[in-house]
């Protein structure tokens, strides 16, 4: 017996050592599975129990039988009769507990036994991983491509394997068997949690990459990313101490993984400038960063409390003239540039100014000195033509009203003769017939419109 001891004391630190499972539970494991591996052979009611003795190495099975006068289930009852071979003077309601000869196991009862300890102790082993992974979400990891599912990439961790999605690749790099790859752990999910994602479609997406590379693993799917915003912020803080150390905040990330990122930065510290620190001594640090994303394009962005600071601020490298806020509530400007930086602004496929509108969270559009210039004049063409359509003014006149700040029929209409007349060109019986013919033009426009707001009606 005490070879059998020492040959499962070191059987239970090698699990404990390798798979990281508690002793206990891997005894409670083997337990179970006896007990399972005896109801195939003495029933499914049978009431069984099984112990283990480290320190002799033995194992004991017990049955618990009830003691009744008629037996009608011999799973869990026994006779008067019979149970005399354990107790002295039976009676009916005592119960017997008798031991089972382990040694007398079926070929198949020992199969069933070990199927399960296995099925229990990847059981076991799947809780430890999630366990140990589930806190580490959000944590810089390496390992080594081990395989390809499709075009999502399986990485080797050394405990166990992760998937890099292609929804989380920086796209334009290449990997092959065993090549180095650092990503962040997005998302450790279990079985359970891949069955409730919800409508979330990047965890959906998650879900389907899980599926693809799953050969009965069953989890726990580690996802890693390095197309994930997080993954830059994390490589910023390993190049930039000010940043771990708080004097430095990442206020906002937007990516174009593998070929422009924007980065709102700040600094608690009047003295110290944001940028210049994440940029480092002759851009060492941030050379770095994008070393490890395959040459991205940063564009960091110094933050301000004033909105119109940021938006201009946010289409780096390009430089903005002013900002025209278009809408407060909905959110919306227009930056002006330089007719040089129209292009740089906008940036390839328009990639330059949609980050900067994710950024800041703002609709933006960009427009050059000329454009604006050129609507401008439109703009100015159009009053003066709406002017002049009026009885009593002419293209000249219909300038200087339009200089005086007079921009449609209405305004004129409202106003009295004598005010007309202030302006210089105008006497006070023009000004008289330019408002009649202002306020004719009114009414025939209500006339057109009460039309059609009738047409409208009788249509419907």
């Amino acid at each position: 017996m005490e070879g059998t001891a020492k040959d499962l004391v070191l059987a239970l630190e090698g699990l404990e050592r390798e798979k990281n499972i508690k002793r206990e539970d891997i005894l409670k494991t083997i337990e179970d599975a006896l007990v399972s591996a005896l109801r195939k052979n003495l029933g499914k009611t049978a009431q069984i129990s099984a112990k283990i003795d480290v320190e002799s190495g033995s194992i004991k099975a017990f049955q618990t039988l009830n003691v009744v006068e008629l037996v009608t289930n011999p799973e869990t009852e026994i006779d008067v009769t019979a149970a005399k071979a354990y107790l002295k003077n039976p009676k009916v309601g005592d119960i017997v507990t008798h031991t089972l000869e382990v040694q007398d196991f079926s070929r198949i009862a020992a199969q069933i036994a070990k199927q399960v300890l296995i099925q229990k102790v990847r059981g076991i082993e799947r809780d430890n991983f999630y366990k140990e992974f589930k806190p580490r979400e959000g944590e810089v990891i390496t390992g080594s491509v081990r395989r390809f599912s499709d075009r999502d990439i399986i990485v080797d961790l050394g405990k166990v394997e992760a998937i890099l999605p292609y929804c989380e690749q920086i796209k334009k790099e290449r990997y092959t068997t065993g090549s180095r790859v650092k990503a962040i752990i997005a998302k450790v999910l279990s079985q359970t949690d891949l069955a409730n994602i919800g409508d979330d479609p990047v965890l959906a997406r998650y879900k389907s990459a899980a599926f693809r590379m799953d050969k009965g693993q069953r989890g726990p799917y580690v996802i890693l990313s390095r197309a994930n915003g997080k993954f830059l912020e994390e490589l910023f803080k390993v190049e930039v101490p000010e940043i771990n150390e708080g004097i430095v905040e990442i206020k906002q990330i937007q990516r174009d993984p593998g070929f422009r990122a924007k980065v709102l930065v700040s600094s608690i510290d009047s003295k110290i400038d944001p940028i210049g620190t994440c940029v480092g001594m002759r851009g060492i640090r941030i050379r770095a960063v994008m070393n490890e994303l395959s040459g991205e394009r940063i564009d960091l962005i110094n933050y301000s409390s004033d909105v119109s600071t940021v938006l201009m601020n946010s289409i780096a490298p390009a430089k903005a003239n002013f900002v025209k806020i278009d809408s407060v509530s909905e959110k919306k400007a227009t930056i002006i540039v330089p007719d040089d930086q129209l292009a740089i602004a906008i940036g390839k496929d328009w990639q330059n100014i949609k980050l900067a509108s994710k950024l800041t969270g703002w609709d933006l559009d960009v427009k050059s000195e000329s454009q604006k210039a050129k609507e401008g004049e439109a703009v100015t063409a159009a009053v003066q033509a709406s002017l002049a359509d009026i009885e009593g003014i002419g293209p000249k006149m219909a300038e200087v009203l339009q200089k005086s700040g007079f921009t449609s029929p209405e305004q004129i209409a409202a106003l009295e003769p004598e005010h007309l007349a202030t302006i210089q060109g105008i006497g006070e019986k023009t000004a008289v017939k330019i408002i009649e013919g202002a306020k004719k033009q009114v009414a025939l426009k209500q006339g057109h419109e009460q039309e059609e707001a009738h047409d409208n009606q009788e249509n419907n």
